[in-house]
């Protein structure tokens, strides 16, 4: 990958990357990160600096069996989601390139993720031909499932579906 100066038309660098196509791109809003998705699946999680001059692999996250459709971060630029055609949402760390979540259940590939401004929700579009939106607070999961559960959670449920040890408020 070379990084250019849009005004000079000087290369500012280069990094060494494996011949892949790719199809998503995004810059944390900072425009210190960048993060590049793969038609293999793969990504590629860059420093770019404040000046490009020094761009380097920041790490190489692997997950998705299908291509990388669309990659959006976070507004704080601590997370970025990733939309692939293997019908998967996954939500990484941007410092590290863990992966933090997988939305599963869409049919058609997903080909649009986006967060909100305020980073409390993630939009998916897909070829399922629907929108969705996914509540990323714990505290907003919690109240939704409380408005439509008219019993008290089990310990079982809030570790399958809130990824908690034990539920909230217990």
């Amino acid at each position: 990958m070379i990084v250019w100066d849009a005004l000079s038309g000087r290369q500012l660098s280069a990094i060494p990357t494996p011949q892949r196509v790719s199809l998503a791109i995004a810059f944390s809003s900072d425009g210190q990160r960048l993060v590049v998705g793969f038609v293999d699946g793969t990504l590629m999680v860059l420093d770019i600096g404040p000046d490009a001059t020094q761009a380097r692999e920041l790490s190489a996250p692997t997950g998705h069996t299908g291509s990388i459709e669309a990659v959006t971060f976070s507004p704080d630029g601590k997370r970025f989601a990733t939309a692939s055609d293997d019908n998967t949402v996954k939500m990484w760390d941007a410092a590290t390139g863990q992966e933090i979540l997988t939305l599963l259940g869409r049919t058609g590939g997903v080909h649009g993720v986006a967060f909100s401004p305020d980073g409390t929700r993630l939009a998916t579009a897909g070829g399922d031909g629907l929108v969705r939106v996914y509540l990323l607070r714990i505290e907003d999961l919690v109240a939704l499932a409380k408005s439509r559960l008219t019993r008290t959670w089990t310990t079982a449920e809030c570790q399958k579906y809130l990824h908690v040890e034990a539920c909230p408020g217990d």
